[in-house]
């Protein structure tokens, strides 16, 4: 992502008008969702809706790990499979952003709700 990400800001900072520019990142399921409060909220979400992404390097289960809030509300996590990078551009001070980008009724909370995350670009 680093990568991809240094090569688009040089093109940004070439472009003179690149104000608001994002990248989409990642596509994940949410993860840990039937342990936090994600039931409680469902019926107030749309997709869209903006997330919280937080950083949280002490847990114990996963040290790369990235909280999911909605609202000031804990629902989840980015998958550990899947935080490596997002994490990894976090601590390096990138500015990340979520939304979430498909939300479904299913029984199996990894089908419920997908987080995309962008990369925030020329603010």
């Amino acid at each position: 992502m680093r990568s991809v990400c240094s090569a688009l800001l040089a093109l940004v900072c070439v472009g003179a008008q690149a104000d608001g520019l994002r990248l989409l990142a990642q596509r994940s399921p949410l993860a840990g969702a039937q342990y936090h409060r994600l039931a409680e909220v469902w019926p107030q979400l749309t997709v869209g809706d903006a997330l919280t992404l937080e950083r949280e390097p002490g847990n114990r289960h996963d040290t790369r790990a990235v909280r999911v809030l909605w609202r000031g509300i804990m629902i989840g996590y980015l998958p550990r499979a899947a935080n490596f990078e997002a994490a990894d551009e976090m601590d390096a001070g990138a500015r990340l952003s979520a939304r979430i980008g498909a939300l479904t009724p299913d029984p199996d909370p990894w089908k419920r709700l997908r987080v995309d995350v962008w990369v925030e670009l020329g603010r």
